[in-house]
């Protein structure tokens, strides 16, 4: 027990809380990473439309980017939690090998010649994009005190908007500026292989910016923690990834189903809004047309839209969470995005798709952010980066349920339109809305778990000062 007891006191000493700067350096590279989801969000679909995929086809090829998700998160947050380097730190060495690797198969995603080597393509992007995020959202727990949870992920919220923005506006600034947006049959326009050759340069620079510009915290007791590092093993983060979902935290378990509902939502949207738009707002489903690729551009305004209203809305969302708390703040945020994806039924002209995009922005802004704040309260310091990469369980399940499951249905029911899964969406958005009232915040102090051992950092010392951000 005197151990547990020591456990308690080191997870809950506090913090030197960090100024608006140093927060800031720590979380631009989140920048980057977004440029790569963001334009895989917006594009992958047109992609693989361009490569000769039906739409029964889509979902199943989307099917790689969870999956990995599912294996490589979980793994690379054990592995994050067991690395120190005097020099590069915990999380940073990630985040570099991930943003070397993401950037290089941004660069080879839209050149595919071949529907299966795009969905290839997917795989590793995706891994290596997951290689760099997932030590971003243990890094805010490793750095900051409770209280600076929300603005830390609001922060990380921000530069997912402002790269979002950009990112998805990319092929449409591109075909103003004179770059061809058709291509033959086959063929991907180089509108969009323009715009992934400057998301993977984004991607590298705003990851090498937070790696420069930020210090991480050492390890605390250093003897235990390489004694614990001598027994790192692949075979053992996989062992403990799935142990772990078994010895979950209340407060995780809670916001499962919260998560599996928000995702499936979600995933529904990005998967069928540019065959949904094509469709309704343009009276095209032919992909080598003009009107198809000029659709499939005002999707990518579209979500630019809802990225910008979330870097906006982050500002706020603080200041609202501390109001009303993080529970009530996280369901007003999915209720409007669950509003927005079921208003898209009944619009008739494209400029009010963008309004059906406001309420999204507001959720995404909450999704991203109150969920991981709730949840670095509720774990101990010395397993963050694995419970968070667990945690990722819980998005990439639904999106593999609505990989498989969509094409199934649509295949055996051929009437079944695209617009009418973009309103499932916002009905489960809303499902997810509910069950957040479950959920058993706290706001303030991380609750130990029992029998955890000790490997707290030196940051938890009130004496120590706060590393140069």
């Amino acid at each position: 027990m005197a151990s547990v007891a020591a456990a308690s006191a080191s997870s809950t000493r506090k913090k030197p809380r960090l100024s608006f700067w140093q927060i800031w350096n720590m979380s631009f590279g989140f920048m980057g990473i977004q440029f790569g989801f963001a334009l895989q969000n917006a594009n992958t679909s047109r992609i693989f439309s361009n490569l000769g995929a039906n739409a029964d086809e889509i979902p199943i090829l989307w099917v790689a980017a969870p999956l990995t998700g599912l294996i490589v998160q979980p793994i690379i947050g054990y592995l994050s939690d067991r690395t120190w380097s005097p020099r590069w730190g915990r999380r940073r060495p990630f985040f570099l090998v991930g943003a070397i690797l993401a950037s290089l198969a941004m660069l080879i995603m839209p050149n595919s010649s071949a529907l299966w080597i795009a969905g290839g393509m997917l795989w590793i992007m995706d891994a290596s994009i997951n290689i760099s995020m997932e030590p971003f959202r243990a890094f805010v727990g490793d750095m900051l005190p409770a209280e600076q949870h929300t603005s830390g992920f609001a922060m990380q919220s921000f530069f997912i908007g402002v790269g979002a923005v950009v990112a998805s506006l990319l092929p449409t600034i591109l075909t103003n500026l004179g770059v061809a947006n058709e291509a033959a049959a086959g063929i991907v326009p180089n509108s969009v292989k323009f715009a992934y050759y400057i998301g993977a340069a984004a991607f590298f620079v705003c990851v090498i910016y937070t790696v420069i510009r930020s210090k991480e915290y050492p390890p605390e007791d250093m003897e235990a923690f390489l004694r614990e590092k001598e027994r790192v093993t692949l075979f053992e983060g996989i062992k403990e990834t799935f142990t772990g979902v078994m010895h979950m935290p209340k407060v995780m378990k809670q916001l499962a189903s919260v998560q599996f509902f928000t995702w499936f939502g979600l995933f529904c949207m990005w998967i069928f809004t540019t065959l949904a738009v094509t469709k309704h707002l343009y009276h095209t489903t032919d992909s080598k047309s003009a009107a198809f690729n000029e659709g499939a551009n005002f999707v990518g305004e579209a979500f630019a839209m809802y990225s910008g209203v979330s870097a906006v809305f982050s500002l706020l969302l603080p200041i609202i969470a501390r109001k009303v708390s993080r529970k009530l703040t996280h369901m007003l945020c999915l209720m409007a995005g669950g509003i927005g994806l079921i208003s898209v039924a009944f619009i008739t002209e494209p400029w009010m798709f963008l309004i059906s995009m406001v309420g999204v922005g507001v959720a995404w802004t909450s999704i991203l952010s109150v969920p991981y704040a709730m949840l670095a309260g509720a774990i101990p310091a010395n397993k963050m980066g694995h419970y968070m990469g667990v945690f990722n369980a819980f998005i990439v399940l639904p999106q593999v349920c609505a990989s498989l499951g969509l094409p199934a249905i649509m295949k055996q029911f051929p009437s079944v339109d695209p617009l009418n899964v973009v309103v499932l969406g916002g009905v489960l958005m809303i499902i997810g809305a509910l069950l957040t009232l479950r959920v058993s915040d706290n706001e303030k102090i991380r609750l130990p778990i029992e029998g955890e051992q000790g490997l707290a950092p030196a940051y938890e010392s009130p004496a120590t000062p706060a590393p140069s951000v």
